[in-house]
């Protein structure tokens, strides 16, 4: 296993870490089969692997209460005396903060869940621009202060599923040890994205990767076009997503939610060569014939330019239209309609056009908004 410095915070972590939302189940999602999730984390941890991270509602029934995630892995860390083997990492659920003391009783809570004294890294969950200044009205970069300050977390960070701009205030906004970004090879201009990224290294806040495989999208449904151009490699598609992670030096860990030993088998081997600088010209080449078969398959030339907004309806032109671009580009529309659900309000949606025909008349572009926001309500809402 490869290591690498998290961020400022001088202590070196595994490059693969093991994300604990895909945890094997039994039928249910909430239903952990513990026998083959043990039996995964034994091999991981025996070899290398010592970054685990989950959070309050990891396994649960819903986002509104907690999920066996934290409760599995408190226990398995406990039944074999692991814990001071591992960086441990879990989140506050910042969408159910409604009262200053709920910040104390959620943390307290999840460490009886993990049964330990200290969280070594503990992460405000999925920031968002709507919610952020509820919580700095809670007084929640205080409450991160005084558990610092008593002990009970060790480093404090984000993670964010927001556009780089809110990213980048976020970031600036206090002394962040780490942080928590969806990134891979076609997200690099969606969400935080590359900018994102730089701007958080540059600030030695340590970077950890969420989504290396797009939901493992872009290891299962590999569109024709692309998987012609790996031909004569004998890398899998899943191994070409991690090296591509790895070969960025602002990178420190990617996360992976690993739910069988084959996968588990693959992700260790791969790790193996992630080292930073290390694809070839070729290689590097590849990707970038990878990245453009791929947007070759886009259904509306929107450059997110916003001169179409604000909507006077609400919608999030913009988004709406850069989600129908992720439907044509991948083989799996399942993935990209639950983050359409999950990233936008329902004030946002494409279904609230009235075709007042305005976004046409400022885009910049002429594209016929109006009918590809009609696609969008065909493609992902009905």
């Amino acid at each position: 296993m490869l290591y690498r410095e998290l961020g400022s915070t001088g202590e070196k972590v595994s490059i693969l870490g093991f994300g604990c939302m895909r945890l094997p189940v039994k039928g249910r999602y909430d239903k952990i089969d513990e026998k083959k999730a043990s039996k995964l984390l034994d091999h991981a941890l025996k070899n290398g692997v010592n970054y685990l991270d989950t959070a309050y509602p990891y396994h649960g029934i819903s986002n509104s209460e907690g999920g066996n995630s934290e409760v599995f892995l408190g226990e398995y860390l406990y039944q074999r005396d692991e814990r001071s083997q591992v960086y441990l990492a879990t989140k506050i659920p910042t969408w159910l903060l409604k009262e200053p003391e709920d910040m104390d009783r959620f943390l307290d809570e999840q460490l009886k869940r993990l049964q330990t004294d200290q969280i070594d890294f503990y992460l405000l969950h999925s920031l968002k621009e709507k919610n952020w200044f509820h919580l700095e009205d809670l007084g929640i970069l205080e409450f991160l202060d005084s558990a610092v300050a008593d002990g009970r977390i060790k480093y404090t960070g984000f993670s964010c599923h927001d556009e780089t701009a809110f990213f980048k205030e976020v970031v600036n906004s206090y002394q962040w040890d780490v942080c928590q970004l969806q990134y891979n090879y076609l997200d690099e201009q969606i969400q935080v994205g590359k900018e994102g990224l730089e701007y958080a290294a540059e600030r030695g806040i340590g970077t950890l990767i969420m989504e290396p495989l797009k939901g493992g999208v872009l290891a299962r449904q590999v569109p024709f076009e692309v998987a012609k151009l790996w031909e004569g490699s004998d890398w899998t598609p899943a191994e070409w997503a991690f090296r591509y992670l790895w070969n960025i030096p602002q990178i420190d860990v990617v996360l992976s939610g690993m739910n069988t030993m084959e996968q588990l088998l693959e992700n260790l081997k791969t790790a193996e060569k992630g080292w930073p600088d290390s694809l070839s010209p070729w290689e590097n080449e590849v990707m970038e014939q990878v990245k453009q078969a791929y947007k070759d398959k886009i259904t509306v030339e929107c450059s997110a330019c916003g001169y179409c907004m604000p909507c006077p309806s609400g919608i999030n032109i913009p988004q709406c239209l850069s989600y129908l671009n992720q439907a044509a580009m991948l083989n799996d529309i399942t993935n990209v309609r639950g983050q359409y659900y999950f990233m936008l309000k329902d004030t946002e949606h494409a279904s609230n056009c009235l075709e007042c025909g305005l976004c046409e008349e400022m885009c910049s572009q002429r594209l016929p908004i109006r009918e590809k926001l009609k696609e969008v309500k065909k493609t992902l809402e009905e």
